[in-house]
């Protein structure tokens, strides 16, 4: 108290200084020198500060400038090996009797521009998909501007706007607090303190540690429990965050997981290759008379063109583009590896308001402890069952809802008042412009059907003498009011939470405006309604009150000895093609379990209603009893869990995920983070969901809707399945390359001595090697990462969770590939050679053949798809344009300069009949892949 005193006596001595930090200054100082106001900032003043002081951000790490990029295109080290060796090349011509090679070098250089430009042109537009998903996923903050309440991004938060703050708010700046209701802060991203801290608007002293300023709360902290409104004091690089982002520096974004795979894939796959076209420079070294500059430069293109050093680039671009195409569908992704897990995910655990239903939760009927049962027409009482028989069960007229019907009661008598008043009252919803409400629906329905009734059911934090926040564990939420139209004086303890909890602490009952004992008939006769409301599968909230309480008694003491007031019941119907989609999901091997803190009979209901198997129920209660053995097996035959708190999802994620199944997880409290941030997929709910969830999550559902994770899966694997295609059409192109050069060498000595003893006699030349790899493996290959889905991609199992991106099917596929274009490659050019004698003309023949193959190869990549070849425009527009370009080659000028000839239609004969033996490999590698690799 001592401590206290003096932190109040030096803010008042403070006020007036502005050297005086915030947290010791009285919450009035600091408005005052921010001039503001608790009715928060006006537009005009908001949009004036924005401009002066700048968005609400830490300043990113100095983004990859376009000439950055670029110049990065050509610093690899195989790309300078490829200069070297032209240079060389250039060099050794200069000599006496040498070719100078002019051509060569300048072709080599052209075409390295070319795919440079393409390198630049991938990574500036991953980059710029980055950018664009980073903003898309900037979170809102709740201010008063005005007087009124609005969500505002919280980009836009200036010094001066007052923040209000619930359990589950990221705080977006540095904010001294002005009212506080039992408020708890985790500060542990700031202060490396892992317990929650309080937080008040006294203030402290002048000296106070950064862990003890309790009356500021922090930037990058969350709040946990209870409610603040606060007036922000700093934000963006000045906040106590910015300034250890300052000193720090921001750290580089880490590759995600899926990133480093296909980056080790990359440089393994390079390892192999250069090892293989080092031992094809040392064939042709020893065993030809080929010069020993060409051997070099055979060997460095070839690595250039073999080496796939663009494809992490590309993945990541294909999964930006990928989460661009979750957004379009209401997802956000957060992790961009998440779009490949997606794809592997077998088990659903999700729970049920918002997500299976449509999260527009309305009261329908309430029961009033002289056991009548009264039906809501939007909130108003308009059909109202007398009491039940003596036998205390609900009327049968009120079970099968066809009760008699009344005229529309505006003036609902003293117990239904009394009842919907205590719902309104004890809630947090904000009614934001316009009207509209802000809150949970629960709370939000509660607020209509009050008004619907014409109660006024204040809710002004400022009328609440003390708040006792609901948390999971509670399950029921307090506040007390200084008045309560109820028999009893005030202050008086509003109380509504789970039917057992309250009924349990209650021990009198508001009957014809008298109180009276709660005995123990009248206990079972609120059991059976609670059993008949869930049965009709509606979400049901007891409530109570206890007049003359004391403020400040501890929790336990405001909460005992209630007086019940009844039940309200509220629907929130199964959402339009939920049950398809949970259909589906089964269909492709996706198992839905549904968790909810509902009743098991509610979770029955909604279960069946959506066609979730609910022959057995398990609670909460029946999870925390059981070892994680008896766990392991209960949750892979039980499919829904009522009653569950945050703790018994994450045991049934772990207990899912160590029987071997790759889990997406929803949730949408505080207490939901732990679960999200272990679930291989976490999903937040982007409309209910509390910042806290959304930050500990890989995907935001922006809808809330159970059909857009089914889409999101059909989406992930989808996407997994493009990249898969272009990283197997890239691989089975190279390897033929590889293999062509390397067998080519060696039967072209063995079969035409004559022809290969020159130093220059070559399969294929270097600057055909680097044309090849500009014209097919550019567009095309990114063409493919714009497929459409298969139509099976929903009919089949999920990907096992420790398979990458080369499974056994497509090594087989671009061994196989590989193979099939290096025999009918090599045979149409020793045949060409034999019939033309021109080496020439059998190098243009392949070169040509190689093209073509390589692009029709872009559509028998499909086929294990069951694409149809024209259902992918981009792709046949880069295959267009490709072959386009290589004819302009062929047929212009240009042809001198590259080495080759204009092929006439007996050279395009060969060619095409090289064909028919490509595409018959192609084909049956399918068929074979197909029976040898089922699932």
């Amino acid at each position: 108290m001592h401590e206290q005193a003096t932190a109040h006596r030096e803010a008042e001595e403070a006020s007036g200084r502005e050297d005086v930090p915030w947290h010791a200054l009285e919450g009035e100082a600091a408005l005052e020198r921010l001039g503001a106001s608790r009715d928060g900032l006006n537009d005009d003043d908001a949009a004036r500060r924005l401009d002066e002081e700048g968005p609400n951000e830490l300043a990113d790490e100095e983004g990859v400038s376009p000439l950055s990029l670029l110049v990065s295109q050509f610093t690899g080290p195989l790309i300078l090996l490829l200069f070297v060796a032209a240079g060389l090349s250039l060099a050794v011509g200069l000599l006496p009797g040498r070719d100078p090679g002019y051509t060569d070098a300048a072709l080599i250089l052209l075409i390295l521009l070319g795919n440079g430009l393409f390198g630049f042109v991938q990574d500036y537009r991953a980059e710029q998909a980055l950018a664009a998903l980073r903003e898309m996923a900037t979170p809102d903050a709740t201010v008063r501007r005005g007087g009124s309440i609005r969500a505002v991004p919280a980009t836009e938060v200036v010094p001066g706007d007052v923040v209000v703050l619930e359990a589950g708010d990221a705080v977006p700046a540095d904010a001294r607090i002005l009212t506080a209701a039992d408020c708890r802060a985790d500060e542990s991203t700031l202060t490396g303190e892992s317990v929650p801290v309080d937080k008040a608007a006294d203030p402290v002293e002048s000296d106070a540690a950064l862990a003890d300023r309790s009356s500021v709360l922090h930037a990058g902290t969350t709040v946990v429990r209870g409610r603040a409104e606060a007036v922000v004091v700093a934000t963006a690089m000045d906040t106590e965050l910015g300034g250890i982002a300052d000193q720090l520096g921001q750290a580089r974004q880490r590759e995600t997981p899926f990133e480093i795979e296909v980056d080790r894939l990359g440089r393994r796959i390079g390892v192999g290759i250069v090892a293989l076209i080092l031992l094809i420079a040392a064939v042709q070294l020893f065993l030809t008379a080929t010069d020993p500059v060409v051997v070099l430069l055979v060997a460095v293109t070839l690595a250039v063109a073999a080496v796939p050093e663009g494809l992490p680039a590309v993945v990541t671009l294909t999964l930006a583009l990928g989460s661009r195409t979750l957004m379009e569908r209401n997802a956000l992704v957060r992790n961009l590896a998440v779009v490949e897990s997606l794809g592997a995910v077998d088990y659903i655990v999700t729970d049920k308001t918002g997500t299976l239903t449509e999260n527009r939760m309305t009261v329908t009927r309430a029961w009033l402890p002289d056991d009548r049962t009264v039906e809501l027409d939007g909130g108003a009482a308009s059909a109202v069952t007398p009491p039940a028989s003596e036998n205390g069960g609900v009327s049968a007229a009120a079970e099968h809802g066809d009760a008699s019907v009344s005229e529309p009661n505006p003036d609902p008598d003293p117990a239904l008042a009394a009842l919907l008043s205590c719902g309104a009252r004890c809630n947090d919803t904000k009614e934001l412009d316009g009207g509209d409400h802000r809150g949970d629906p629960t709370e939000v329905a509660l607020v209509t059907a009050a008004a619907d009734a014409g109660l006024d059911g204040s809710r002004d934090p400022g009328d609440r003498l003390r708040e006792v926040p609901f948390t999971s564990e509670r399950k029921r939420m307090s506040v007390v009011v200084d008045d309560f139209d109820a028999p009893g004086d005030g202050p008086v303890a509003l109380v509504k939470g789970a039917p057992e909890e309250i009924v349990a602490r209650c021990d009198r009952v508001l009957v014809d405006g008298e109180i009276e004992p709660l005995t123990d008939e009248r206990r079972g006769r609120v059991e059976t309604t609670v059993a008949t409301f869930a049965d009709d599968a509606l979400r049901v909230l007891g409530f109570a009150y206890a007049p003359a309480v004391d403020p400040d008694a501890d929790d336990e003491t405001l909460e005992s000895g209630l007086v019940f007031l009844g039940l309200q019941g509220m629907t929130d119907p199964a959402r339009e093609g939920v049950a398809e989609a949970v259909t589906d999901c089964r269909d492709a091997g996706v198992q839905v379990t549904m968790a909810t803190g509902d009743t098991p009979r509610t979770a029955r209901a909604i279960a069946r209603e959506v066609g979730i198997d609910a022959d057995s129920v398990v609670t909460g209660t029946e999870v925390a009893a059981m070892d994680d053995a008896e766990l392991g097996r209960v949750v892979e035959e039980t499919n829904v869990f009522a009653r569950v708190a945050p703790e018994h999802k994450v045991r049934i994620l772990r207990a899912l995920q160590d029987a071997g199944y790759t889990v997406a997880m929803t949730g949408d409290g505080v207490n939901d983070a732990p679960a999200l941030g272990n679930a291989d997929v976490g999903i937040a709910m982007g409309d209910r969901g509390t910042q806290v969830a959304q930050g500990a999550s890989d995907v935001v559902l922006r809808d809330d809707n159970f059909v857009t994770i089914r889409d999101a899966i059909a989406e992930g694997r989808g996407i997994f399945d493009n990249i898969r295609k272009f990283v197997n059409y890239l691989l089975s192109a190279n390897a033929g390359e590889v293999f062509v050069v390397f067998l080519g060498t060696l039967l072209g000595a063995a079969l035409f001595p004559e022809v290969f003893a020159s130093e220059s006699a070559l399969v294929i030349t270097p600057v055909a090697l680097l044309w090849l790899n500009l014209v097919t493996d550019g567009f095309p290959a990114l063409a493919l990462g714009a497929d459409p889905k298969s139509d099976d991609v929903m009919h089949r199992p999920p990907r096992p969770r420790d398979e990458g991106v080369l499974d056994r099917r497509t090594v087989a596929s671009i061994l196989g590939i590989g193979v099939a274009l290096t025999a009918t490659g090599l045979g149409v050019f020793f045949y060409a050679l034999s019939r033309s004698g021109d080496l020439v003309v059998a190098q243009t023949v392949l070169f040509t053949f190689l093209v073509t193959a390589e692009l029709v190869r872009t559509q028998s990549v499909r086929l294990r798809y069951r694409l149809s070849p024209l259902s992918n425009p981009w792709l046949l527009g880069a295959v267009g344009l490709s072959l386009a370009l290589h004819l302009v080659l062929l047929y212009t000028p240009v042809a001198d300069l590259f080495g080759v000839v204009p092929l006439g239609l007996t050279e395009w004969g060969w060619v095409a009949s090289a064909f028919v033996p490509f595409l018959v490999a192609n084909v049956c590698l399918v068929w074979l892949n197909d029976r040898l690799f089922a699932p």
